[in-house]
This record gives structure tokens, sequence and C-alpha cells, in this order.
């Protein structure tokens, strides 16, 4: 026989639907009467067809709820659908049983935490015995302040230099029950930080052998949620008026309290559950303070763990980068050539650890220097990867070819043959006759190299000669450019985290300002003009970090 069970001020009663239409209301002609002013005198109507039934709202002022959500129109009731006309609950209970839904994770084989579906949306207030403010974390201090005392005393003793949060998490559980010995069954749930959902952590039961699953009141945790409070729920299985409702006595609970876990920034960061199966030792409103105290404390601790767990990692990330620091540095060339009426000077700053900015120099036969240098499009450690991969193209390609289109092509070649989509660099290669004082230029999408003239103007190569770089298509053909270099001249190479330089205002350090520099320091020869333009770039910064790497290369004629 399907049965109505009102839940009402702790108590419950049931109405056995035997008529095919049954009013709730107010009005004494009502098979089921409600005596509040929050419920209209013909309310709703069960009707009865069968095995089914239907729930029907009659313009009530309030509305009709069915787990939840005001219905419009009639709706289907399922066995254990939870039905609120008012402020008043009731619960639907079919002779066509249906399994009890559950929203659960299954941690390991030896345990299983779920939502209980017997209490949904705003269904939870018949059981709610007592209810802690979360202030602070901590509850109320100043009740019971030795018993809190000696607790979180005990708590932090047994935490302290735990920072595995997997060992964590089932310590804490484990000196709850030594808190608690009328505890049976605990659990922890956090939440995870993609989702945003609860996600069980850590179960315990005190007893091997007994049943380990643990259903949690999705309404229960939501108000521990949502208003940061401690519950404490007497549940009805410990009541002989509640027998009727099997999917009440199946939870097995006597008593139960739910806490929230507050973190540093007062937001919950989990929520901690225990409950007792023993009908004389019932968890009391005093208990629930002093779990609300532990509770602040455990997640302390917990917060505390995470954040040295992240410090850790931080620490071997940053031990790792400074290795792959080295073995970049290891890249680049410790020395510049030395050769007799000649001055050379390389700088190469990263915006962070390990950079994607490159250069190298390298002595060719026949008294030729090789300057190669480019940018590789993106920083940190992608750039850096592919900046290893085109040093070691360059070196092996350089090896065999002394021209610098055949060279240039064949670097591209390489390149291109097992590109990374969006990974490209902007290169030139140089090669140097200090014989005959004369070089060789491919540029390969980068900006011209700027060639300062005793004089103090300035050369730059024209744009058609520059073509696309390297990686992007293979079999590109590259045009060469050549020119003499006459006494006093200095060639500066750059990257544009040297144009694109930032002051603490916005301000880029732009080509404009550099021309105007380079003008101005004529004077210098190529080794004290790279320095100057260096630091110059580091004054306009003003102290800003680099937003992008700084590598410079100069060379030039002594004059």
């Amino acid at each position: 026989m399907a049965t109505l069970v009102m839940l009402q001020a702790g108590q419950a009663v049931s109405y056995s639907l035997t008529g095919s239409e049954i009013v709730l209301g107010r009005h004494p002609d009502c098979q089921i009467q409600l005596d509040s002013n929050m419920v209209s005198r013909r309310h709703a109507q069960v009707i009865g067809s069968g095995d089914e039934f239907f729930v029907e709202d009659l313009g009530s002022g309030n509305g009709t709820f069915v787990n939840g959500k005001k219905i419009e129109g009639r709706t289907q009731l399922a066995h254990d659908d939870r039905l609120k006309v008012g402020p008043i609950l009731f619960r639907f209970e079919s002779d066509k049983k249906q399994e009890p839904k559950r929203s659960g994770i299954t941690i390991d084989s030896s345990f299983d935490i779920g939502f209980s579906n017997d209490e949904e949306d705003g269904d939870a207030g018949a059981t709610i015995m007592g209810a802690v403010s979360g202030v602070g974390g901590f509850g109320g201090l100043d009740i019971r302040p030795e018993a809190k005392l000696k607790a979180m005393i005990e708590i932090s003793r047994s935490l302290a230099g735990t920072v595995d949060l997997e060992k964590l998490l089932p310590q804490i559980l484990t000196t709850l029950f030594h808190i608690f010995p009328a505890a049976d069954r605990g659990c922890i749930l956090l939440k995870d930080e993609n989702t945003g959902e609860m996600v069980p952590r850590a179960f315990k039961h005190r007893r091997e052998g007994e049943d380990a699953t643990v259903k949690l009141s999705r309404t229960i945790v939501n108000k521990v949620l949502e208003e940061r409070t401690g519950i404490l729920s007497a549940d009805a299985a410990s009541d002989a008026q509640f027998d009727a409702s099997e999917s009440i006595s199946n939870l097995s609970i006597r008593s139960m309290m739910c806490v929230p876990m507050l973190g540093l920034e007062e937001e919950p960061i989990g929520v901690i559950n225990i409950d007792t199966q023993n009908p004389v030792q019932q968890f009391q409103e005093e208990d629930l303070d002093l779990l609300m105290s532990v509770a602040g404390q455990a997640a302390l601790t917990y917060e505390s763990a995470r954040l040295m767990t992240s410090f850790m990692e931080k620490q071997k990330q940053d031990n790792e980068m400074n290795i792959a620091r080295g073995v970049q540095q290891g890249l680049l060339p410790s020395t510049v050539p030395e050769v007799e009426g000649y001055e050379f000077f390389a700088s190469y700053h990263s915006a962070q650890a390990v950079g994607g900015d490159y250069y190298d120099i390298f002595e060719l036969p026949d008294d030729m220097i090789g300057l190669s240098f480019g940018d590789v499009a993106g920083k940190g450690v992608p750039g850096a990867m592919i900046m290893a991969r085109m040093s070691s193209c360059v070196q092996n390609t350089m090896r065999f070819v002394h021209e610098v289109g055949p060279a240039v092509e064949a670097i591209n070649d390489h390149m291109c043959d097992s590109a990374v989509e969006g990974r490209f660099v902007t290169y030139v290669l140089v090669i140097l006759d200090t014989k005959n004082h004369r070089l060789s230029l491919v540029n390969a999408g980068h900006m011209s190299p700027m060639i300062l003239k005793p004089d103090g103007s300035i050369d730059e190569f024209p744009e058609e000669s520059i073509g696309v770089p390297i990686g992007v298509m293979e079999g590109f053909p590259f045009e060469v450019v050549e020119r003499d270099l006459a006494p006093g001249e200095i060639v500066v190479l750059f990257t544009d985290g040297v144009d694109e330089a930032m002051n603490p205002e916005g301000e880029l350090y732009t080509l404009d300002r550099m021309r105007e520099f380079i003008k101005d320091n004529r004077e210098k020869n190529a080794a004290e003009l790279g320095q100057a333009l260096l630091a110059d770039v580091r004054r306009h910064a003003n102290g800003r970090p680099q937003n992008d790497d700084i590598t410079i290369m100069t060379f030039g004629r002594v004059s």
C-alpha cells in the first residue's frame, strides 16, 4: 500500500493512500489536514491510478514542490520522492520500490561513500537536532574551553610533522576516534580544485567486518558548505514511529555530526562527517561544538601540509630549472674569437630560467667567422627546447657547409622535417671574411641588423631581402646579401626583447630610441657599444621585470 509519511518536528505520521484522490490542505474537509497558515485551504492533491500516483497543485499560494522543484501541472511520484506542501515535508512510499539512487565515488574495494537519496533539498530539517556556526572555523571557543584545548593539543600532536596528504587525512580520522569514543564511522570529503565538487578522500570505521558504507545527506552537506555551519542530526531509525520508512532505517545511523573544514580564507575546503550506530551514546550539541573546533585545527594542518607540499614541488621544479639553465648556458659560446683588427661582443638574458633566444660564434676555414643569431617564437621551456635543437642543427650544418645561402637552406629544411606547429625561429646567419673584410648574410624573418658607420649614420638591409622564418616553409629560396665592412663600422644584432623592453608606465624602448642611442655612442668600440646598449635598456625598464628574452650581439672592424 502506498503511503505519505509526514516529517515534522522530529516525528513521523503515515497516511495510507487508499482513495483515488487525496487532498492536502488547511480545510477540515481535506483527507490530510495540515495546520499551517502557509498551507492553502485546498493546497494539493495526490491522485492514485493502479500502481501509479501523481501529485497536482490546486492553485496554492506558496506552491507545491517535489524533490525541491516547484511542480507545474500533474507530476508522477516515485518511491522515496520528497513532497513539500508549504513548510511541511512528506516522503512518498510506494509498494513499487526502486533501488536507492546514489551519487558517490568508490575509493577502493574496502569502503564506499555516497549520498543518500532519502534526503533532498529542504527535507533535512526534520532530523537536524542542532547546529554550530563556524566562527573562524573553530566554533565558540568560550564553550568548554578545557575540552577544546585538550582536543586541539591532541590532534596537533598526532599530526605534527606529517606533510604527506595521503597519510594526513586518515590520521585525522584516527585522532577523532580517540576524541569521540562513540564514533563508529567517519569520512572526509575535500573540494576538487578543478570541478569544485566534494570528493571522498578518507574513510574509517571502528569495527572490522561491519557494513563499511556511509551515506551522507546531500542537504546536510550543502547546508554545512553554504552556511559554514556544523550540523548535528539524530536519524529517525532510533524512533519507533519511523518503522514504516525503510529507506531511513536502512541508513543504520543513530546520530551524526557533519562540520566544514574552513581554509585560510574562511572558505570550505572540505567536510568531516562522523556517526554512531549506538542508540545509547548519541552525540550532543557539546560534541558538535568540540568537533567544530577540532575540524578547524585539522583544516589548518591540512592547509599547511598542502602548502608545504606545493613548496617542496616548487623547490624541485626550481632545481630542475637551474639545471636546465646550466645546460642552456652550455650551448652558448663561452668565449668570443680573437681576430686581429676585429672585436666581438654577445650577451644573453632570459626572461625566465631558460629562454628561446640563441646566438653562436664559431671559426671557419680560410679566416672565416660564422655568427649565428636567432629568436624562437615563444620563451620559457618550450622556446628553450627549440633553441637547443636549432643550436645542434646549426653546429652540424656548419661543419660541412661554409656558404651562407646553402647553409641556411639546409638548416631550414632540417627544422621543417619535424617542426612543432606555431614554433618557428627568426634567424640571421652571417659569414664574415676577416681577410677580405666582407660579410655575407641571410635574414630569415628577423629584424634587420643595424650597421653603425664612423660618421654616426646607420645602414639597414632592405626589407625585400628578408625571407620567411626558419621552420615555416621547406625549400624556401633565401636571398644572400653581401657587403664590405669598412674600418670603424659596427654591426648590431638584437632580438625583440630589446626594442620591446617596457618600463613601469608601459612605454616600449622602441627601435627609434635604439637607433638614436647607437648614433650617440659612435665613439665606442663594438664591445663597449653592446654593453652600453644593454645598460640603456635596463635604465629604461627601471626595475620592471623582463617580459621577453634580451640578446645583443655586436661585432666590427677596429678603426
